[in-house]
């Protein structure tokens, strides 16, 4: 986690601890999905250019996940039963093997700002499926997603998308796998706390690595010291701190709340990318983006608004 705050609130709590979170632990976690995040993208960039795709995935979250659990198991944390272990797998299929290993594949060709751009759409993608899961979305829920799809629409015309569309495909099936991985975590039988965030990176990590051995991926260690540092800042920054940040919200505040990381990360993408990288983008993103956020911002007002309102209003 980033702070005392957070340490305290999920790594150190025992079973059996409330599921409230402070405005503390809430807004740390909020500032590491925001602003680390935002970073991880182009050091999977510059990552997935000396390694597998699904090597850089798989180690990175096993070695996070083994040094969670570690430390929890230190503390006398309990470990998963055999049937929240399926669980933390399933999760780690939807979320790391399809969601972020689809988007480091992609990175091969498609910029880290366009990539995290088409993500933006990801509370629309939520909403879609908490609908068919749980409730489906009211009037104004719906006028929300169809401008949130017309920006992505916008996007992908881009030139930068456009010579990529395999790329593209595979960072919007990311995103839906992610979405739906986010949704039914707060239906399954997952460990207390922050055991469940280390026992899905573990699972999941173990998964992207058979992807890799299935794919004929070389197993090889960063050849260059970018790509130590690009490693290295995903295990600590991207898994250990953001990673388990995200699940924090999703399980004490709200999976709505959660992925409103979505409209801050794509600007700072942008901009690292840009700085460190010297990535260009079509027009498109720019005009396109606005209108993802615009619709994303809506969707989420309305669901404010809705929960400030007195039953029977």
């Amino acid at each position: 986690m980033s702070s005392s705050t957070t340490v305290s609130g999920s790594i150190g709590e025992q079973p059996g601890a409330s599921k409230e979170a402070s405005k503390g632990l809430i807004l740390a976690c909020l500032a590491a999905v925001y602003l680390v995040w935002g970073t991880t993208y182009y050091a999977l960039k510059v990552g997935v250019q000396v390694m597998g795709a699904y090597f850089l995935v798989g180690t990175r979250f096993l070695v996070a996940g083994l040094l969670l659990a570690l430390f929890l198991k230190a503390r006398g944390a309990v470990l998963p039963t055999l049937r929240q272990w399926g669980n933390s797998a399933l999760l780690g299929l939807l979320m790391l093997v399809c969601g972020i290993g689809f988007v480091t594949q992609a990175e091969r060709t498609v910029s880290s700002g366009a990539a995290v751009a088409l993500i933006s759409t990801l509370p629309l993608a939520i909403a879609l499926w908490s609908g068919l899961l749980e409730k489906w979305p009211g009037r104004d829920q719906w006028f929300a997603i169809i401008i949130g799809l017309i920006g992505t629409l916008v996007m992908v015309a881009g030139s930068d998308l456009r010579a990529s569309p395999g790329g593209t495909g595979l960072v919007l099936t990311a995103t839906a796998m992610w979405s739906l991985g986010t949704v039914l975590s707060r239906r399954l039988d997952l460990p207390t706390g922050a055991m469940g965030f280390a026992a899905e990176m573990l699972a999941g990590g173990v998964l992207c690595l058979v992807a890799s051995a299935i794919l004929g991926e070389k197993w090889a260690l960063p050849a260059t010291s970018a790509a130590w540092w690009a490693w290295a800042y995903l295990v600590v920054f991207g898994s250990l701190i953001a990673f388990s940040a995200y699940r924090v919200l999703v399980e004490r505040a709200s999976p709505t709340l959660a992925s409103t990381y979505a409209y801050v990360n794509p600007p700072v993408a942008l901009f690292v990318g840009w700085w460190l990288g010297n990535e260009k983008f079509s027009p498109n993103v720019f005009v396109g983006l606005p209108i993802v956020l615009a619709a994303v911002a809506w969707h989420t007002w309305t669901q404010l608004r809705a929960r400030s309102q007195p039953p029977g209003d």
